[in-house]
């Protein structure tokens, strides 16, 4: 090997020992602020029922839909923004800090996890609807919390 390829080798993988502590670093900031939030979250971790939502209410939250554009294209909450759940980090800058946020997707799996994404990633606004848009539906949409605390059914 001549000088130069020895010297290109070893610049090559100083930057690839560079690289790898570098995001090693990264994991364990990331692994912290997840710790972090995990001691100190509340039991519910965000999440809400429709039926907790009073009707005024629906209108001063930023809603979210986590399923991807076919779904929310079939159908979605009135008022709702798409934006598929693996993509919520990257458009997070689009997403407000100062106003309640509420995030959905058919049942409340996709959207727990875009939810706890934002969460560790500092959005402490942030709430999962409960079963989704099915159980939204099911329990009456906008309505779901007047009949709620309508008369009981025995």
């Amino acid at each position: 090997m001549t000088v130069r390829t020895l010297c290109l080798v070893a610049a090559t993988a100083c930057s690839l020992l560079l690289t790898t502590a570098a995001c090693a670093d990264n994991k364990a900031i990331v692994t912290d602020e997840m710790e972090a939030y995990l001691e100190f979250v509340d039991y519910g971790g965000g999440v809400i029922f429709a039926e907790q939502i009073p009707k005024d209410e629906w209108p001063k939250m930023m809603l979210i839909d986590a399923r991807d554009s076919a779904q929310f294209a079939k159908g979605h909450i009135p008022g709702a923004v798409n934006m598929d759940w693996r993509q919520v980090l990257a458009k997070r800058n689009t997403i407000p800090k100062n106003k309640p946020v509420l995030i959905y997707c058919n049942t409340g799996s996709l959207s727990a996890q875009a939810g706890f994404a934002l969460r560790v990633a500092g959005w402490d606004n942030v709430r999962i609807l409960q079963g989704g848009m099915e159980e939204w539906k099911a329990k009456g949409g906008f309505d779901a919390a007047a009949k709620a605390a309508g008369p009981a059914k025995h």
